[in-house]
């Protein structure tokens, strides 16, 4: 049963925007940045694989280095924590045997009782080469970036999704290559600056009825 009153979440998604212009001088409690981390990881994604990683970047001179790589976005700098949703690069076997001892681990259940759930995996993977496996996997940070951005919004916290960077720079600066991976999209999470004309702006939205198609 949710706990959440549904006005609550509305009025929340309502004062949510894409933040503009942070307050440098405002840093998030490594104790709530420590949930909406938590509430990253809780998102779903297709079969369950998890393709992702998500890198924290809070060392000034690294968000210095990156700053460029991201058309000189002020966002960048001025955030509390900016954090690089990566997808594997592809995802691979290996992706699909760590799901399932993880489930093993979590669940106590027998490995042969995923069989048929590690033969799903498999197939889907097989059945696309590296590039369409990462595109697949880049899917998924969308899904987790989402989780992000409305988990932030409920405890009061602002963001911004931010597709403006060169990847392939990203890449080299946090040393993703080798780690199998590729930087797809960021946020970046903080407190408004008092002077981001953007806040006060009315949020533009197609109304309801012009949106959903109800069948």
């Amino acid at each position: 049963m949710s706990t959440v009153a549904p006005e609550t979440v509305l009025t929340q998604l309502g004062w949510r925007y894409a933040t503009k212009k942070f307050d440098p001088a405002k840093k998030i409690a490594p104790e709530l940045w420590a949930q909406l981390e938590r509430a990253a990881t809780l998102s779903p994604s297709s079969l369950g694989m998890q393709p992702w990683k998500f890198v924290v970047v809070t060392d000034p001179a690294v968000r210095q280095k990156l700053h460029p790589a991201s058309y000189n976005q002020a966002q960048v700098l001025d955030a509390s924590h900016l954090i690089v949703f990566a997808a594997k690069k592809p995802p691979t076997t290996a992706d699909a045997d760590a799901v399932v001892a993880r489930s093993v681990a979590v669940r106590g259940v027998p490995p042969e009782s995923l069989d048929a759930y590690k033969k799903m995996m498999l197939g889907a993977l097989s059945g696309m080469d590296a590039k369409q496996a990462h595109q697949w996997a880049a899917k998924q940070c969308y899904i987790a970036l989402g989780t992000f951005l409305t988990a932030a919004a409920l405890v009061g916290v602002d963001a911004c999704p931010m597709e403006g960077f060169q990847a392939d720079q990203y890449d080299e600066i946090l040393g993703l290559k080798e780690k199998g991976l590729g930087a797809v999209v960021l946020a970046t999470a903080g407190y408004r600056s008092p002077d981001d004309k953007y806040a006060e702006a009315a949020k533009v939205r197609f109304p309801v009825d012009e949106v959903v198609i109800r069948v």
